[in-house]
Order: C-alpha cells, then sequence, then structure tokens
C-alpha cells in the first residue's frame, strides 16, 4: 500500500480525501468512494498502487487521441475503481468493483516504463478505469518515464480537484476528457458535477487536448445542448481541439438503451463543425468520420481504418498545401 498525496486527518481518526471534488470523511477501516483510497489507523492508503489489473499495448488512436503521434503504440495501464458511477460503462468489471475483487499483477512504476520500451511504445497511457483513483501511480510512472524519453498520456473523466491536477499536468503530455454532457442534472445521475470537469478542460489546454462525448439515446442527445457544449469548447479551449462523438452501445446497466442512430451522430458532427476545426464519430464503421482533413484545402491529410493509419500525408505537421494541422506529430 501507498499513502496517498492529497488528503487531510480529522479527529476520531477520521480523514478527508482532497484528491477529488468528492471531499470524501472517511472514518477508520473505511474506503472512498472510488473504493480504493481506505483510512487505517488515521492514514489514508491507495490500495491499488502498482497494481494494475488491465495492461496492454494499444495504438494510441484507440485512446482516442488523433493528433497525437498517429500510428505509434502506447502502453496502457489501469488498475480497479473509480470516482464515477456511470450505468453505462465499458469497464465495469474493474471499475465499478473493490481492488481486491479483481486480478492484478505486481507492476513497479519501473518496471511499466522498461516494458513500454522494451515493446517500441512512445507513450504510456493511464487508461480503463479512471487514474484520478490511482493518482500517485501515475505519478511516480510518469516522472520515470519522463527521463527515459517517454511521453504520459491520461485518459480520464476529468473529475479531480484542481491542485492535483496541475501537479498530475506537469507530467502529462495529451489527454483526453469524457465531457459526458453538458447537463448538470446528466452529470448528478452518474455521481458528479459538470463544473469541476470543465475546470480541468481549461487547465489541461496547456497540453494536448482531445474530448469525447458519448451520444446516448433520450439521455445526452438534445442537439441544442451539443450545440451549447461545442460553442463553450471554442471560447474557452480553442477551435483546433479535436471532439469525439462515440456511438452508444447497450452495456453494464443500459442494456435496455437503444444504440445512437447515425442521424443523430451526423446532426451532433454538423453542428460541431461550425465551431471546430476537427471532429470525429467514433464506434462506426464509415470511414470518412474519423479521417483528418484541412481545413484550408478540405484534403484528407490522415486517413483512418478503425484504428490503424492508412495513410498519413502530413510533412512536418503540415498539409501539402502549406496548412498547418493542430497536433503532436513528433
Amino acid at each position: 500500500m501507498k499513502e496517498t498525496l492529497y488528503y487531510k486527518k480529522l479527529k476520531n481518526n477520521n480523514v478527508q480525501c482532497t484528491l477529488c471534488p468528492h471531499f470524501c470523511v472517511i472514518k477508520e477501516r473505511n474506503k472512498g468512494e472510488c473504493k480504493v483510497r481506505e483510512n487505517k489507523s488515521g492514514k489514508l492508503y491507495s490500495l491499488v498502487y502498482s497494481k494494475p489489473c488491465s495492461v496492454a499495448i494499444d495504438p494510441v488512436e484507440k485512446k482516442p487521441l488523433f493528433h497525437f503521434l498517429p500510428g505509434s503504440k502506447t502502453f496502457s495501464v489501469g488498475t480497479a475503481g473509480c470516482n464515477l458511477k456511470c450505468l453505462f460503462c465499458q469497464n465495469y468489471t474493474t471499475s465499478q468493483v473493490e481492488p481486491e475483487k479483481v486480478k492484478s499483477i505486481n507492476l513497479e512504476p519501473e518496471k511499466v516504463v522498461e516494458q513500454a520500451i522494451k515493446n517500441d511504445c512512445k507513450t504510456i497511457a493511464y487508461t480503463y478505469n479512471e487514474p484520478t483513483v490511482f493518482y500517485e501511480y501515475v505519478i511516480d510512472t510518469a516522472k520515470i518515464a519522463k527521463k527515459k524519453g517517454l511521453k504520459n498520456i491520461i485518459v480520464s473523466n476529468g473529475y479531480i480537484n484542481e491542485e492535483p491536477l496541475k501537479r498530475l499536468a506537469m507530467f502529462i503530455d495529451g489527454a483526453n476528457i469524457d465531457l459526458k454532457s453538458f447537463n448538470e442534472e446528466f452529470y448528478k445521475e452518474v455521481g458528479g458535477e459538470l463544473e469541476p470537469v470543465l475546470r480541468s478542460l481549461k487547465i489541461l489546454k496547456k497540453k494536448w487536448l482531445e474530448i469525447t462525448n458519448l451520444i446516448i439515446p433520450g439521455r445526452n442527445d438534445d442537439l441544442k445542448e451539443i450545440e451549447k457544449m461545442c460553442e463553450w469548447i471554442k471560447e474557452n479551449l480553442g477551435k483546433s481541439v479535436p471532439l469525439h462523438f462515440s456511438r452508444f452501445f447497450p452495456n453494464y446497466l443500459m442494456e435496455n438503451v437503444s444504440i445512437t442512430t447515425l442521424e443523430t451522430l451526423k446532426k451532433a458532427k454538423e453542428i460541431a463543425e461550425k465551431y471546430l476545426d476537427y471532429v470525429y464519430i467514433g464506434n462506426i464503421s464509415t470511414l470518412k468520420d474519423e479521417n483528418t482533413y484541412c481545413k484550408k484545402c478540405k484534403k484528407i491529410v490522415i486517413e483512418r481504418i478503425g484504428f490503424s493509419i492508412r495513410k498519413n500525408k502530413l510533412k512536418k505537421g503540415a498539409c501539402e498545401c502549406g496548412n498547418l494541422i493542430e497536433g503532436v506529430w513528433k
């Protein structure tokens, strides 16, 4: 176990976690909302430090990051636990359970970096579940990775407090943040609030940032709301931030909800393109919605099939017409 970095000691051996906006007050021998931070004798410990239950080598496009070292491999790690409770979670078998209920391995930060280098990965991705809940593991691994010339990626819900995020951002190069909705009531349903996520996005805009929005029929598919979200992204983060609309498929506790229609996804993309330069649709089979186009000459600069790069026509980050395409290309 590893003592956590962000908590306060209270009376009667109670502690208060200050890592995320829940600010959990935790009695002795109890855990916080995330299920992986436990009060032991008046100290707060991480139960998942160096204990990933998910380890894989992925294409960076799977995160999804489309403007960050395209075609490269990323060494992905994730543990048990999460600080939100999404009824549609794709990784609920690990994120929504206590660490003792999943099979994990011992993989120290140094070993993560060694394995990434050995497998020719340019980056390490902290992903699958919410990296905020294994914060100390991320920090220690990311520090070593930076010294070894690797870049670090977080795939996160953005539900983290300002001070720990700014500290983490010192070692992070890229992020994909899941902006679940632009509606406060929706966030209440998943056990969180919208404002802390928007604050996180503003902090992370100094890094390479991409955003994913999973569109769920009848829940967050209001087109006026989607337009407000896109307008906010442009005004607060800039029009070059890539936005990925993801198609919902029935899963976990929402198996009775229908698949997102292609019509809804297309309309959302049309709206977003009024405000943003790079808009993608994920979880569909049509090719053109995952290609990157030059905004000046309209030609394809990166052609994708699923998570694979078919053609990359960029030269030093620019289209053949000379227009610069925003991203991290080397």
